[in-house]
């Protein structure tokens, strides 16, 4: 089936969240003459005097770095959510309805080195950051006043990052956020209806038939989501039922740290340049100790299309009726599953 779909419009269905896709893979042929981002060409210092996640440095409100020599974490000085805020409910008109939200933001720098990515780390420094996340999802949600905790990490200033330092934010929050809360209802529908989970099935259908498969290792497998928005959309998904990072054991922990630079890899070498990104884990609410539905995973979502100048613009159609890709989600898997392994600053060493 997925052989006729590779140059004819057509939607996808994304069972996670219950939305179609429209898929355009013939518009791959149409000219560009749009904007052109610009590519980060200088070199950056190993350490910066001026960051304020390097370590020693005297951060925007006044605190002092530690001389860290791997991961650091630390509570974040602007934090979107705070502990103690507004305790006011608003439902008496059902169109301006206002809930209380607090919580707790948090920043992971990876590496005491500015100049590093989690695709020029070893697994072995990146394991560390897999453990303070584990951490860190441990101890926020044990908290009372915690629902759910977001790991996420945005790369590349294009996507709003405003440090290049290597770092991560952990917000932990009062209610489950939308996204994740969709995916709980979808993915406890499914297990309901179906008696099985619904990314157990749709990891056990991926491997079978490796049309959207870009690596794998004895734990994980990464993929081209089927319902992929974005051009590159990728996801990290353990081979074996569980609901939370802090499952894994510690076999699994290196797997997914080896699993994460190789992802990084890729992903620099398909324009040669530093590849931006947002990435983010979803994994069961907080206290959800039942939640056996859940099978925790990270998505990825790039927006670079043709080149390292040339991104998706989710505007138009996708603003007003329903997201749309070009090129297709098989393809998309081809192009970084034929990708070296190596990183492309490094081919000549």
């Amino acid at each position: 089936m997925v052989n006729k779909l590779q140059d004819l419009p057509h939607k996808r269905f994304n069972p996670l969240t219950g939305e179609w896709i429209l898929v355009s893979p013939h518009r791959t042929k149409r000219p560009w003459q749009g904007r052109q981002e610009s590519t980060q060409t200088n070199v950056l210092p190993g350490y910066d005097p001026k960051c304020y996640l390097c370590p020693g440095n005297v951060r925007n409100q006044g605190a002092t770095n530690p001389d860290y020599k791997d991961v650091f974490v630390f509570d974040n000085d602007f934090p979107s959510l705070l502990e103690d805020s507004v305790n006011e409910f608003c439902d008496q008109d059902e169109l301006f309805q206002v809930e209380p939200e607090s919580g707790i933001c948090r920043v992971v720098c990876f590496s005491p080195r500015h100049d590093l990515t989690l695709s020029r780390m070893n697994p072995g420094a990146v394991r560390k950051v897999v453990d303070i996340w584990c951490d860190q999802f441990t101890e926020l949600s044990a908290r009372k006043d915690i629902g759910y905790v977001q790991i996420f990490e945005n790369r590349g200033d294009i996507m709003g990052c405003s440090n290049p330092h290597p770092h991560c934010q952990v917000w932990a929050t009062r209610s489950i956020p939308t996204i994740p809360a969709n995916e709980d209802i979808r993915q406890e529908k499914y297990l309901r209806e179906k008696d099985q989970c619904l990314l157990c099935r749709y990891v056990e259908r991926e491997l079978q038939s490796g049309e959207r498969i870009v690596f794998e290792n004895d734990s994980f497998v990464a993929l081209v989501p089927f319902w992929a928005v974005w051009p590159f959309e990728t996801m990290l998904l353990p081979k074996v039922h569980m609901g939370a990072i802090t499952d894994m054991n510690d076999s699994q922990k290196k797997d997914l740290a080896e699993a994460l630079v190789r992802m990084g890899i890729r992903f620099d070498n398909l324009f040669e340049t530093s590849f931006p990104y947002s990435m983010g884990i979803h994994q069961r609410p907080a206290r959800e100790n039942s939640g056996d539905h859940w099978h925790w995973h990270i998505h990825y979502y790039p927006p670079l299309l043709r080149s390292a100048t040339v991104r998706k613009f989710m505007v138009g159609f996708e603003m007003m009726g329903m997201p749309q890709r070009d090129i297709t989600a098989e393809q998309s898997a081809k192009r970084l599953r034929d990708l070296p392994e190596i990183h492309f600053q490094d081919w000549d060493v």
